[in-house]
């Protein structure tokens, strides 16, 4: 019998937007939180896996980036995307204080407060993509455009 899946803020969210979505659970490794092991847990092609990332720029403070797992986020690029001159990754320790989320398990929906959210443009290639659901070992697997409305996120070039 498998565990019932408790829902987190950001299923809560799309459920609140009448958004599809599934969420997928997988043995969360804590000496390994990439999205290489998420994919390989879920059996699903690392392109479609993707990673939040949350940043501070110069002139418009906190930011989201979502990019495919096997991709570097280029600062310059996510700068310019968000209207930054230069902008920095949010260290680890004020992840939770800043998102209500851990690293791990940093959702781009259902955070402490919306941020401004840009997504990597290959993500409308896709049928579907997963991003985290906020909380380590759970993911949603959702439309790319749902997941931008949900969102209210646009896409940009973000990865070198």
């Amino acid at each position: 019998m498998k565990d019932k899946i408790h829902k987190t803020n950001a299923a809560r969210h799309l459920d609140e937007l009448g958004i599809h979505y599934e969420l997928i659970s997988y043995e969360v490794d804590e000496e390994n939180l990439s999205a290489q092991h998420v994919a390989q847990s879920l059996g699903q092609n690392l392109q479609q896996v993707y990673k939040t990332l949350v940043l501070k720029g110069d002139k418009t403070g906190f930011f989201v980036c979502v990019i495919p797992g096997a991709d570097e986020l280029d600062l310059k690029a996510a700068a310019r995307a968000s209207g930054n001159k230069s902008c920095e990754m949010l260290h680890v320790k004020d992840l939770m204080p800043v998102t209500g989320y851990i690293r791990g398990g940093c959702s781009p929906l259902g955070m402490k407060k919306h941020f401004p959210t840009f997504v990597h443009e290959d993500c409308i290639l896709w049928d579907f993509i997963y991003v985290s659901a906020g909380k380590r070992g759970l993911q949603l697997k959702i439309h790319p455009q749902d997941l931008l409305r949900a969102a209210g996120a646009q896409t940009a070039a973000l990865t070198a």
